[in-house]
């Protein structure tokens, strides 16, 4: 009976908290300019068929008759050096960043979240197995890391994704094991305990709840980043491959026509800078919101 009452007071303390967290949420400009942006991108990735001029320009078409055509009614963003209009282009390439930066950190989280919460439960030898494996992959930067596994493989979207998740498990597993060592002492965990609960009930149905403000405020800023380190690896030829419309891709194809041809980069180019920032900025929003600190 006690258990049980613990149990719902900690559970009605945490529903008043997220009513809070949305209240300020409404009351955080910076907040709602993010979410805007987030929205606006993944609206444009979805309804990109719709949405785009010339559908047919993100595929294998040339139009050598306008290559190179400035910014005008016809054309807002311009066209490339094989005629493509880079509007369309530019409102498809949010279809490949935004996906591959969800998917890269939600393999993360699937990976690093359960490593961290058995590291930081059971502790011992496990734990110490766990955190020496990941100070291993922490030991090269996240970029460095990814460059290597692009170099390794065959450059396609696929194994970007496998390049830039191969180290990114690391933080969440870190993260989840700090909230957890700080989490398994807690009042309701001892209350679950005493009526017998198992360690694994304990870990993920007690103990895992708990810790998802803090993974949803770090997977928020960093699919921004995860997009920024796709589009680098298009850059540099690594990432995804011509013709798919990717940013970094777009943005490579053009500098050797800077500065007369600026529109090839520079509108892919505020395509990521806007996407990352849109994500930053919502991201620090829910980290005051839930007063976490990383």
């Amino acid at each position: 009976m006690l258990a049980t009452k613990q149990r719902t007071l900690h559970y009605a303390v945490r529903k008043e908290e997220v009513l809070r967290s949305v209240y300020r949420l409404k009351k955080s400009l910076l907040s709602l300019i993010g979410l805007a942006i987030c929205l606006g991108m993944v609206g444009m990735a979805i309804f990109a068929p719709s949405l785009a001029p010339y559908p047919r320009d993100a595929g294998k078409v040339v139009h050598f008759d306008r290559a190179f055509t400035p910014p005008n009614g016809e054309h807002p963003f311009g066209t490339d050096q094989i005629g493509r209009d880079i509007l369309s282009r530019t409102i498809y390439g949010a279809r490949v960043s935004l996906s591959l930066g969800f998917i890269v950190i939600t393999l993360a989280i699937l990976i690093g979240v359960p490593l961290g919460l058995i590291a930081g439960y059971f502790g011992g030898i496990v734990d110490t197995l766990i955190m020496r494996t990941t100070d291993v992959f922490l030991a090269l930067p996240s970029l460095v890391l990814a460059l290597a596994v692009s170099a390794a493989l065959e450059p396609s979207y696929w194994h970007t994704v496998v390049a830039i998740s191969f180290g990114w498990w690391t933080w969440y597993t870190r993260l989840v094991r700090g909230e957890v060592l700080s989490l398994k002492e807690e009042q309701f965990v001892e209350a679950a305990r005493s009526i017998g609960a198992g360690k694994f009930y304990l870990a993920f149905r007690e103990i895992l709840p708990n810790t998802l403000s803090v993974i949803i405020v770090k997977a928020t800023l960093d699919i921004g980043y995860a997009i920024l380190v796709g589009a680098s690896l298009g850059f540099l030829g690594l990432g995804v491959q011509p013709p798919t419309p990717e940013w970094g891709t777009m943005v490579a194809d053009g500098r050797q026509y800077l500065p007369e041809r600026w529109w090839v980069t520079t509108f892919p180019g505020l395509a990521v800078f806007i996407t990352v920032i849109g994500f930053n900025l919502l991201g620090d929003g829910l980290r005051d919101i839930f007063d976490v600190e990383l």
